[in-house]
């Protein structure tokens, strides 16, 4: 029998083309992936979709660390420890907290350090997820719809600025363009138009370009400085510095789209149905983290962070099926070099145990 929901196409499509008309017939791509992503009710995060999960055939679209392994979490858990300590705080604030396996991970490891696990998290459906898993912790974990104005504690964020909505430029001919989104005959089409805005260094070259600026996860940054009296920020995300990540050679952008464990590069195919992204541009969250009044403390590849926690010394523990699946954690062509870990802090600084070895905060 078909479901209602097969029949009936989705209202997101029809909803931004709308958005579109009222703006003038254009909008930035950061306002079409907002929508895409976060619409109420409609968009990818808060649709209902499975969408995090370790295989395809549950549905999930993608799989992140904690659930690749809990030896992320046991080694998140020891810098957690440190910067709790150091900063004289006991809460743990988790933005976009998944489905819960690294909360519950965080909230194992450290049964005495936290007194309070806070997750701020738009998807409703994530959130089911989450208080289903961490029922267990029962009232020592507590949801929020937003940040306070003042807060202290660290705080944790695995994959969560790159889902953050991003401008796109694109140089064509030598001319800078802002890359966003119309509607023509019954679809979603690219429209150039040219802008003054310019990547944060100059790009080597005359060959056309795309790229992408920051501005959302820049101001997330800034947000948690001007509101976060005295912790840490622990941030967990694929992307490089900012001379790599502008290099001549990355003409094409980093833009890119999760479906059934799957990529592909257009988002403005099945809008609503799956994740978009972009890397990041870690020497853009560093330098918003400095105005913001942070420390930045260390910057490092997610394998020297994690062995620099201890992550061989548990995996020599392990039987070979979970030592296999914890080593994609630090293997260089699977999590291990691409994704990064920046920590950044408020207070007396000091030097981080998951940055002892191989910290890069001079290459940012």
């Amino acid at each position: 029998m078909t479901s209602e929901s097969e029949i009936l196409p989705s209202p997101l499509p029809p909803l931004i083309a709308k958005a579109i008309a009222e703006a003038g017939g254009w909008v930035g791509f950061d306002r079409f992936m907002q929508m895409a992503l976060y619409q109420p009710g409609l968009g990818y995060y808060s649709g209902g979709l499975p969408k995090i999960g370790a295989m395809p055939e549950g549905g999930s679209d993608f799989v992140t660390a904690p659930e690749l392994s809990p030896l992320f979490g046991e080694m998140l858990a020891v810098q957690v420890a440190e910067a709790l300590e150091q900063t004289g705080t006991r809460e743990v604030w988790e933005f976009g907290a998944g489905t819960g396996a690294l909360a519950a991970q965080l909230l194992g490891a450290l049964p005495d350090a936290v007194e309070r696990y806070t997750i701020i998290d738009l998807s409703g459906d994530l959130r089911a997820r989450q208080q289903a898993r961490l029922a267990p912790w029962g009232s020592k974990v507590r949801w929020l719809d937003r940040l306070p104005d003042a807060f202290e504690g660290v705080v944790v964020g695995n994959e969560l600025l790159d889902a953050m909505p991003v401008q796109l430029l694109a140089r064509k001919d030598g001319v800078w363009h802002e890359r966003g989104v119309a509607w023509a005959d019954g679809a979603f089409v690219w429209e150039d138009r040219p802008t003054p805005l310019r990547p944060p260094v100059e790009v080597e070259g005359a060959h056309d370009y795309l790229t992408e600026l920051h501005a959302q996860g820049e101001a997330f940054i800034h947000t948690l400085g001007e509101r976060l009296v005295r912790g840490a920020a622990l941030l967990i995300d694929y992307g490089f510095g900012e001379r790599e990540y502008y290099h001549p050679q990355r003409a094409m952008g980093t833009v890119m789209c999760h479906r059934a464990h799957r990529a592909d590069a257009d988002p403005l195919a099945d809008v609503g149905e799956k994740d978009i992204t972009a890397h990041v541009n870690f020497t853009a969250m560093a330098i918003a983290g400095q105005d913001a009044g942070f420390d930045v403390l260390g910057y490092t590849s997610q394998a020297h962070f994690l062995v620099n926690c201890g992550l061989l010394q548990k995996m020599e523990q392990l039987a070979l099926a979970p030592r296999v699946m914890a080593s994609k954690l630090m293997m260089e062509h699977e999590m291990g070099e691409l994704f990064k870990v920046l920590l950044l802090a408020k207070g007396a600084p000091w030097q981080p145990v998951g940055f002892t070895h191989g910290d890069r905060l001079h290459g940012l």
